[in-house]
């Protein structure tokens, strides 16, 4: 009886197998190391985050720009691949949500029935490391939700370190981490979205740096701080406007459950908990801040059933 190999989850790129490489099959990639199922797209668990994913032509949701990637998420499907019932963040969509949450690279595979100009003719392709910098729910023409994500490729020059199976004795890379002295620094091609800053001066002084959920703001040595949140996120997919009445006053909890859709907002701007469907309050207002409904609605979408 031979034993199967046994899959260890590893964060980064895998040693022998550089960016391009290709395989004939799905097994070829676990024996690799690149993905643990043969047929389940995402790689990953809630507790550990998602290590890789496989772009195969799973879903008709998918976006794939090369270096930008729509990813729809597991789950919903019957045999035949129809979609009959909503995804939910559970399994390996949580995984992806924790690689998002701690900043773990993700591991992009294409697949020959991906159909996109990037994807293999044959086999599958290994094609770099990813970040997943965004998720929502999208809701379908069918009336079934699909979790999608929002990856953007890690640029070769950037240092990824290995956040799987570390044995500092035995791995030289992991002990010089530790050693003192000056942190190295790498060069990075850097695309950032140009914010107003006169939308986060005037969000911020309106509020006196007070979170418009929790009521609460954050006291630092050099005085009061927060975050201005945009309701309706900027840039590709949501294309939201950079200006006041797409924007909150935030603290740094209640914009990372806000974000993630652990809290959203009805039109009369009261306070839902999305884990427990129940309304905790009424944000905050100010004369001068007004909030665009449809920035809100905008948001609600993507997290409400």
């Amino acid at each position: 009886m031979i034993t199967p190999v046994a899959y260890i989850r590893t964060f980064g790129e895998i040693p022998g197998h550089p960016e391009g490489t290709s395989y004939a099959d799905r097994e070829e990639l676990r024996l690799a190391g690149l993905h643990a199922h043969k047929q389940n797209g995402i790689s990953g668990t809630p507790a550990e985050g998602a290590d890789a994913i496989v772009l195969n032509g799973g879903y008709p949701d998918d976006q794939d720009d090369g270096d930008i990637i729509i990813y729809t998420g597991q789950g919903g499907q019957d045999s035949r691949g129809r979609q009959i019932a909503d995804q939910e963040l559970t399994s390996g969509n949580a995984g992806l949500v924790r690689s998002q949450a701690e900043g773990l690279p993700v591991r992009v595979i294409r697949g020959y029935e991906e159909k996109s100009v990037y994807a293999p003719t044959t086999g599958y392709r290994y094609d770099g490391l990813y970040r997943v910098v965004r998720h929502w729910f999208k809701p379908r023409d069918d009336g079934f939700r699909v979790l999608q994500f929002r990856m953007e490729k890690i640029s070769t020059s950037e240092i990824v370190r290995d956040f799987g199976q570390a044995d500092e004795a035995d791995q030289p890379e992991a002990q010089s981490l530790t050693q003192s002295g000056p942190v190295s620094r790498t060069e990075r091609a850097i695309q950032q979205l140009n914010r107003r800053a006169s939308v986060v001066r005037n969000i911020k002084k309106w509020h006196d740096n007070v979170c418009q959920i929790c009521r609460t703001t954050v006291e630092l040595p050099g005085g009061p701080a927060s975050e201005v949140a945009h309701i309706q996120g900027l840039g590709e997919p949501h294309n939201g406007p950079d200006c006041e009445e797409n924007a909150l006053c935030l603290c740094p909890n209640d914009h990372l459950r806000f974000d993630y859709g652990a809290l959203y907002l009805t039109d009369d701007l009261r306070i839902v908990d999305a884990t427990s469907q129940q309304i905790i309050g009424k944000l905050a207002t100010h004369p001068k801040h007004s909030i665009g409904i449809q920035y809100v609605r905008q948001h609600r979408s993507y997290w409400a059933k």
